[in-house]
């Protein structure tokens, strides 16, 4: 025990010191090629698989890079084939709705139709008298916005309380509600963010194209929604397919204008909810607007007037940054361009009972957006000195976007955060400074701006070399991807990424999870990441294999071979002599191979 603790104190002490190599290269020195291949793999990607390096190797880094750039053009059968089974995917937000309702919900939508079977009545009816709130313990309804972030406690225990009132009516109820899902097909909510999380750990894992995925991960940060506000758990899935995936790669300003309309965005920043007090309901409208009119949510008769949430996360979060000289009055001007823009059935409404009475329109619309008319603020605004006529409708919001895409301090708040991703938690200035200057001349193309940081000798640094600490989920696929192991992405492999202080959509608040270091260089983080290697090499995750190879030498000749395998070698003489004194002669290679996993050298990219 006291060689395990010495152990996770140098781990603390040494994750987040700069990494001292074990050729000792002096900051004059260049890094080798393969050095450069393991950090374009580690960077562009979630790191080195099996034969990786030599692959990479044989086509050229160069070419590699250029072809990760254009993922269109990259084969993905292998990353396909893993997700095929997981068809939440595949659904329209009001197919989710419909196939996964929330179960309060859809017995009060039974109840007030008199289509409530007699049983699940009477079941509700005991629970309710058992002293269970049914709607609040079923169904998130706070809409208001979060105002902490999830810690890792939270995370782990980021579970429904059991409701109040007697066991067995509890049980009872449970058990009726289960029969009525399974005899009308439907499914519990839950699986949707378990088919979501699995499919992003599963494309991590297997994709080729790695950039891509890469990028996803950063632009669903940066544009963070939480799934545990309200509705946004049936949103998110076309979140990641419609939203976020097809623009990752593409333009920012088409990616800002995705973001802008969707309902998972408009759900969780609460502009869903924004209506202008003094809106005419009465302003002429064609047969599709009256259409939507008649089904839309009344949103002014739950609260009525202007909403400055997504206003201010947009300019301080997404585009301008907090210092990109926007004012107190352009975020009430930015508000009142958004308003109109909500959702359809923003929670689904009656889409489960609609199905059952071939309500199409519920099917087609619930939960997508909008622009409502009768509730926007049509008058004259002014939006960091440029004048929006009235009389605009949608077009108020678009301009809204076209002015912060187009915007210097956009330019400089989105390069500053590509190049802390990417090269170093202290972005160097003139990188800065370059990346910047491309968004400016290329209309924000974030290919190009991409390729002015991989190509720059900032990245190709022997300082930015291993300098970057991995999130838990770039750490648990990058451990996954070099031991070759075979996963499902189950709620398993999940909730070691949650256990970590991650979990995907679980960050409560806009700005999304730190990119920097010193948030998770701690000692608890750090023992809960040793334990995650061990029990990945022991197979202690269930839905997740490693076959490790039993070589033969004594524990220093196996310890040095799979540091090859690993680290391509690169540990520092103290936590290879640390290592050693924690092995047994008689201890198996899955101890050696996680404690591997364990180490300062691992936990960085």
């Amino acid at each position: 025990m006291k060689k395990f603790v010495a152990f996770m104190l140098l781990v603390a002490l040494t994750a987040a010191q700069p990494l001292v190599s074990a050729q000792k290269r002096t900051k004059s020195q260049n890094l080798t090629e393969e050095q450069r291949i393991v950090h374009v793999l580690n960077r562009l990607g979630f790191g080195a698989r099996p034969g990786d390096v030599e692959r990479v190797k044989s086509m050229g880094l160069e070419n590699y890079i250029n072809q990760q750039l254009n993922p269109e053009k990259i084969t993905d059968t292998v990353a396909d084939n893993k997700v095929s089974d997981l068809n939440v995917l595949n659904m329209s937000t009001a197919e989710l709705y419909e196939k996964f309702p929330q179960p309060g919900q859809l017995l009060r939508q039974l109840q007030a139709r008199g289509m409530l079977p007699a049983d699940l009545a009477e079941a509700r009816e005991n629970r309710v008298k058992g002293g269970a709130n049914t709607s609040s313990a079923e169904m998130p309804k706070n809409d208001s916005m979060p105002t902490q972030e999830m810690s890792p406690d939270a995370a782990r225990n980021n579970q429904n309380p059991q409701p109040p009132g007697n066991p067995l009516e509890n049980e009872k109820y449970r058990k009726v509600l289960q029969d009525y899902y399974r005899e009308n097909g439907l499914q519990q909510p839950q699986r949707i963010m378990a088919e979501l999380h699995a499919s992003r750990i599963l494309r991590a894992v297997y994709s080729e194209r790695q950039l891509q995925e890469v990028m996803v991960d950063f632009w669903t940060n940066h544009f963070n929604v939480f799934a545990g506000k309200g509705a946004d758990r049936w949103l998110l899935p076309s979140y990641d397919r419609d939203t976020i995936r097809p623009n990752a790669m593409s333009k920012f300003s088409t990616l800002l204008q995705a973001t802008a309309q969707s309902p998972a965005m408009l759900f969780y920043l609460d502009n869903f909810q924004s209506v202008s007090p003094n809106a005419n309901a009465n302003r002429g409208r064609g047969p599709l607007q009256r259409l939507l009119a008649e089904r839309a949510p009344q949103p002014q008769q739950q609260r009525r007037g202007i909403n400055e949430n997504y206003a201010r996360e947009l300019m301080e979060l997404h585009t301008l940054g907090v210092d990109g000289g926007y004012t107190q009055k352009d975020v009430q001007e930015v508000a009142r361009c958004f308003t109109g823009w909500t959702i359809f059935q923003p929670r689904g409404g009656a889409a489960a009972v609609n199905a059952m009475r071939s309500g199409e329109g519920a099917r087609r619309n619930a939960g997508t957006f909008f622009f409502n008319q009768r509730v926007h603020d049509d008058g004259e605004k002014t939006v960091l000195g440029h004048k929006i006529p009235a009389g605009g409708g949608i077009k108020d919001g678009l301009t809204v976007l076209d002015i912060l895409a187009h915007h210097p301090s956009t330019a400089k708040f989105i390069a500053t955060k590509l190049v802390r991703h990417f090269v170093s938690d202290n972005p160097p200035q003139a990188l800065v400074d370059r990346v910047a200057a491309t968004y400016t001349k290329s209309d924000g193309d974030i290919r190009e701006m991409l390729k002015t940081i991989f190509f720059s000798k900032e990245f190709n640094s022997n300082e930015a070399y291993r300098a970057k600490i991995k999130r838990p989920f770039e750490l648990v696929v990058s451990a996954i991807r070099t031991l070759g192991a075979e996963t499902n992405g189950g709620p398993q492999t999940h909730q070691w990424i949650a256990r970590m202080g991650e979990p995907l959509y679980g960050f409560q608040t806009p700005n999304g999870y730190s990119d920097a270091a010193e948030s998770w260089v701690n000692t608890g983080g750090l023992l809960e990441r040793m334990n995650f290697g061990l029990a990945l090499a022991n197979n202690r995750i269930p839905g997740t294999k490693v076959s490790l190879v039993k070589l033969n030498g004594d524990q220093s000749k196996v310890m040095d071979d799979y540091l090859k395998t690993v680290l391509a070698g690169e540990i520092s003489s103290a936590t290879r002599e640390t290592l050693l004194k924690q092995l047994e002669p008689a201890d198996p290679v899955t101890k050696v191979v996680g404690l591997i996993l364990g180490t300062p050298e691992f936990q960085r990219q």
